[in-house]
């Protein structure tokens, strides 16, 4: 395989897959029907872009054209048959002119503005239990491996793949349709749809693995979709808090690595190549979401960013202020990840020995067994604390428990800075 090929090919599946997918899902109105065409058009792309004509100056557009066709022709094959999945909208399945037809009223009608964003409400649907909705939808409409999946809920590859495997035996077995939501029915699906967001811009955010930090592309597309939600639902507090979230996490993105390449810890920021338009933007839709009554758990956790934005530098960072939040967040969310950002929190307002003893009551935590972030942490604070030895331990466990390769450098240096 050609080597341009292959790399505009691996960009396409990275940025284009949900549009894609999405576009051509609209035409089968089957889930299943609809990620095999699209898996036959960017196989069709490895001989089709290194042929005569050459790689297309539009990708997305080129694999959407030739999944919608290869659909159209399966459906023409086969116009009465019933596929893996459920139908999407409805118990009959017509003619493929026909289909597209009421595919395409059905866009100009549905609430929904968006093809990923419609798809998202469509796979969140009720009947389904609110991990096993997000997982589907991360992993079929968003384009992550299941390993990545696996990650955002931390629980091991394996786990994860049967999950989704007895997701999709449920919707087939109870032939759950899948439908466009209306207007009414979109509040009993916002909140999965939110976590969708969310766990899609965290695992952009800091990539599970590879060479690079960032996934830029799920950043982008995670922050489009929040500003979709909240223009379709601006006074539900979730979405507000959400896209502030987003926001004020975002804006510091231009910061995270050295000149070098070297990951940069908050204290190392330059903070005057923050966005402050995304700031105070966040810091606004922030305040609108706590205003109401109760919080949720995505304007606490904007609140915790908006105090670390708006700190003039680092030493005035107001961390009792941001303790009181996570005590705030864990009530109503009891994650292990919340309270161990709590113990970090704790540590820089109360000192390394206390942030430590709350980050060691956490080890019996089996949730965070294999997450390297706790055995950093530990890390940091026993060095702080001149234990070096223990440093060097909690060090090499978190090295084994990396697979980004910016954050096994970093790791990798602070380990060798220690003394022996």
């Amino acid at each position: 395989m050609d080597a341009a090929v292959g790399a505009a090919l691996a960009e396409a599946h990275r940025r284009e897959w949900g549009y894609v997918l999405a576009a051509t899902v609209r035409v089968t109105r089957d889930l299943d029907l609809a990620e095999e065409c699209v898996q036959d058009a960017y196989a069709a792309a490895l001989s089709a872009w290194t042929g005569t004509d050459g790689m297309p100056r539009n990708p997305g557009a080129w694999l959407t054209t030739v999944a919608r066709r290869r659909a159209l022709d399966l459906l023409r094959r086969a116009a009465g048959a019933r596929r893996a999945l459920p139908l999407l909208l409805d118990e009959t399945v017509p003619g493929s002119d026909e289909l597209a037809l009421a595919a395409a009223e059905a866009t100009r009608a549905a609430p929904i503005p968006d093809d990923r964003l419609r798809l998202i409400f469509t796979c969140c649907h009720p009947a389904l239990g609110r991990e096993a909705q997000v997982a589907l939808t991360l992993r079929l409409l968003c384009g992550l491996r299941t390993a990545e999946v696996a990650r955002a809920f931390l629980v091991a590859e394996p786990t994860m793949a049967a999950r989704i495997t007895r997701a999709k035996k449920k919707i087939s077995a109870a032939r759950i349709p899948y439908r466009v939501p209306e207007a009414a029915d979109l509040p009993e699906r916002v909140a999965a749809v939110c976590d969708v967001v969310h766990l899609l811009f965290t695992t952009g955010h800091t990539a599970p693995a590879g060479a690079d930090l960032t996934r830029r592309e799920l950043t982008e597309r995670a922050l489009d979709l929040a500003r979709m939600l909240h223009g379709l639902l601006p006074d539900d507090t979730d979405v507000t808090g959400l896209l502030a979230l987003i926001l004020l996490t975002d804006a510091r993105r231009d910061t995270r690595l050295g000149p070098d390449g070297r990951l940069l810890l908050l204290s190392e920021a330059d903070r005057t190549l923050w966005d402050r338009a995304a700031i105070a933007e966040g810091t606004a839709l922030m305040r609108e979401a706590l205003r109401r009554r109760p919080p949720g758990r995505y304007a606490l956790m904007a609140a915790i960013a908006a105090v670390h934005d708006n700190a003039a530098n680092f030493a005035d960072t107001d961390w009792a202020e941001i303790v009181g939040l996570y005590d705030v967040l864990v009530t109503i969310w009891p994650s292990p990840v919340v309270a161990l950002n709590r113990a970090v929190a704790v540590g820089f307002a109360h000192g390394a020995a206390a942030g430590l003893a709350l980050l060691d009551a956490l080890t019996a935590e089996p949730q965070l067994a294999g997450y390297g972030y706790l055995a950093a942490a530990r890390a940091e604070f026993l060095t702080r604390l001149s234990r070096a030895a223990e440093a060097r331990l909690a060090y090499q466990e978190a090295l084994l428990l990396t697979e980004n390769l910016t954050e096994r450098q970093f790791l990798a240096e602070r380990l060798a800075a220690l003394p022996d």
